[in-house]
């Protein structure tokens, strides 16, 4: 798929850290996006910086997804990608101090990480299957789910994050096969540690050192580098079904 003005885009999470660094650099490719958020102050000033469009989107709420994509595709036509940023991640473990995991604070990671993923997948899916093909090969659309590589490496206390990305991970190949027949690609991104406002939040120092766990390149990953490969994914056609580390090969330890 060629990224042009032609083209629209959807963005969840996008009014910070990856799916803010995704929308600007889709917009500067000439992309028309559309950023869902919760935080209207933030993503409205994105939007108004990249000349794109924000909306409130809560991913888990049906009524408010619907509602999304129907005021993206007034403004900008039917999107064509989709990329799933939103996302939550609370720490817990199982068993602490006396108690066990809360059971809301479970169901809550897994509702807005995976079942709102899939929300929004689903939905921007049946809005491209009916449009016509964009490239020879007949595609119409592609969508980008954000896991982890707590999908596979769990620390403690991510019970219930690393179940929501696992979940995410699991996912992709069903739904790039469900989606074939209608010229749909999938696949996913899984981040390693990334310059996000919640590890920003925590200091220089701390940053510094978690990023000195990343084999190479040996600091943390930045939203751009995530924004470079959903691009790249976005114009390769041959890729779908596939679930990508970008990690700089950390493996992450227990804790």
């Amino acid at each position: 798929m060629k990224l042009d003005g032609s083209i629209a885009a959807v963005v969840t999470g996008g009014a910070s850290g990856l799916g803010a660094g995704t929308a600007k650099l889709l917009a500067e490719r000439g992309v028309k996006v559309t950023l869902f958020d919760m935080n209207a102050e933030a993503g409205n000033a994105i939007a108004a910086d990249i000349g794109g469009h924000f909306v409130t989107v809560d991913v888990t709420d049906d009524a408010s997804v619907e509602a999304g994509f129907a005021a993206a595709r007034q403004r900008h036509g039917q999107e064509r990608i989709l990329v799933n940023c939103a996302g939550i991640a609370p720490a817990a473990k199982t068993v602490s101090r006396g108690d066990h995991h809360p059971f809301a604070l479970f169901a809550k990671v897994i509702d807005v990480n995976l079942v709102g993923t899939f929300r929004c997948a689903a939905a921007a899916a049946l809005g491209m299957s009916v449009e016509a093909p964009v490239t020879e090969d007949g595609e119409k659309g592609v969508i980008i789910n954000t896991a982890s590589v707590a999908a596979y490496d769990g620390q403690i206390g991510q019970v219930a994050y690393a179940a929501s990305k696992g979940g995410v991970a699991g996912l992709t190949l069903p739904l790039a096969r469900d989606l074939a027949q209608h010229g749909v690609r999938v696949c996913t991104i899984a981040p390693g540690i990334f310059e996000t406002p919640m590890l920003i939040g925590l200091g220089e120092k701390v940053m510094t050192s978690l990023g000195q766990q990343v084999p190479f390149p040996q600091r943390l990953g930045r939203p751009h580098e995530y924004a470079m490969l959903a691009c790249a994914i976005a114009e390769n056609p041959l890729l779908n079904g596939e679930v990508i580390r970008l990690d700089g090969a950390i493996r992450m330890a227990p804790r």
